[in-house]
């Protein structure tokens, strides 16, 4: 599939050179794994912040082996999704002189990220409160399932778990069969972005009154958060939400039609929407004036015989007929896309958010942009996803500033891992 590269898809535009980074001087030590973590510190590399990724070593991070897996490149598609632009250093942190080395580069460090099991960071010793003593201004961001903190803060959890337990799947799906989980890792992605949000928080505060502090962000809670305004509708009126299919509770019609040839999705978010539909698009004005469709209630109400007249409608013409005109009539509409067909579209193409870049191994890789256009910090050209360990030798040199001598003592220690080779 790689070989596509180059003809279906564009090479990322470089940034211009004389453009600074939003993030430029900010480091961060990560410590993180699997989604939410690595996805939230690529954010924030993708801003211009030095993000150095310890990794245990040979193995590194479980989430480089997903499918599918790339022996040639030695990671898995998914880490090479979430970890672009990352230094990799192998530390054994189960050794002194390991743990050590993480230690100093936590002095030097503005944010550390991380998230271990609750009380691994204070096993190793590399807590906030041990951390702050020598670097007072850090900020400090644990990201867990339930929080560090109470009585659920032992308690492990993935994404489909907050999916399940943040009444997220009991709203998905249809009415006749159990809920059904996002594929998308939705709760990760959120939690990464409430991450991030939090961190770019924490450095504003920094700058104005001079504090580090602690971060505590749960999968949970931002699962909660990513079930929209749904606790709020239960809330006041008491009802618990349904699943619905295509359609939706609150607009209508809202939901997926066929047209001659294709399955299309329209939303009407309001009356005027329904209204252009009917009398613009249809060409049906006795539909827009019928006291039966007059308000959102009504054509909820009515919903079966309203969708049985606009799939006889929609079905006398192609896609092609529909988008047009209801473009011109201004109704939210969409083609019902694969994801193959989504990233190959004339949207994509146009924003750039699908690109090659190149590769250490292979000639490209692909690559999927951040949606954020700063029109003077430019995010960071992506760099893709390191190995493990690749920039052991780099980091221990520029950022530390270890001699060849004290870096030969830590490998033979084993602080790197055990018969770790530079350069491999």
């Amino acid at each position: 599939m790689l070989e596509k590269l180059i003809t279906d898809f564009p090479e990322h535009m470089s940034r211009p050179v004389n453009k600074k980074l939003p993030l430029q001087g900010i480091r961060i030590i990560d410590f993180t794994h699997f989604i939410a973590g690595p996805f939230a510190t690529m954010i924030l590399a993708d801003m211009g912040a030095e993000v150095i990724k310890i990794e245990a070593p040979q193995r590194g991070d479980d989430f480089r082996q997903y499918p599918p897996f790339d022996d040639e490149i030695g990671q898995g598609a998914p880490f090479l999704w979430s970890n672009r632009n990352k230094q990799s250093l192998s530390l054994d942190l189960k050794t002194p002189e390991g743990l050590s080395v993480a230690q100093e580069l936590i002095k030097s460090a503005d944010i550390v990220v991380e998230n271990f099991s609750t009380g691994v960071m204070q096993r190793l010793g590399l807590d906030y409160e041990s951390c702050k003593v020598d670097n007072p201004k850090l900020i400090y961001c644990s990201i867990s399932a339930y929080g560090r903190n109470g009585s659920f803060s032992d308690r492990l959890g993935f994404d489909p778990i907050a999916q399940a337990e943040s009444g997220f799947i009991s709203m998905n799906g249809y009415s006749d069969r159990e809920g059904v989980r996002a594929l998308s890792p939705v709760m990760d992605i959120g939690t990464a972005m409430m991450t991030s949000n939090a961190i770019l928080g924490a450095i504003v505060a920094r700058s104005q009154h001079g504090i580090g502090q602690t971060i505590d962000i749960s999968l949970f809670d931002s699962a909660v958060v990513m079930s929209g305004y749904a606790p709020v509708q239960y809330l006041f009126s008491g009802k618990e939400p349904q699943r619905h299919g295509n359609t939706s509770p609150d607009t209508c019609p809202s939901g997926a039609f066929k047209a001659s040839d294709r399955t299309f999705y329209i939303n009407c978010g309001s009356n005027k929407i329904f209204q252009r539909l009917a009398c613009q698009v249809l060409k049906l004005p006795e539909l827009a004036e019928s006291p039966e469709y007059a308000t959102v209630k009504d054509r909820n109400k009515g919903r079966d015989k309203l969708f049985s007249i606009l799939n006889a409608e929609f079905a006398k013409q192609p896609w092609t007929y529909w988008q047009k005109s209801m473009r011109e009539a201004g109704v939210p509409c969409g083609l019902i896309r694969t994801v193959a067909e989504a990233i190959r579209s004339d949207e994509a193409m146009e924003s750039r958010v699908v690109t090659r870049i190149p590769h250490r191994v292979k000639e490209w890789v692909p690559n999927i942009s951040l949606p954020i256009k700063y029109s003077e910090t430019p995010l960071a050209d992506p760099v893709a996803a390191p190995n493990v360990g690749e920039h052991t030798l780099e980091v221990m040199k520029k950022v530390l500033g270890y001699s060849d001598m004290q870096i030969d003592d830590l490998q033979e220690a084993g602080a790197f891992g055990k018969n770790f080779a530079f350069g491999s």
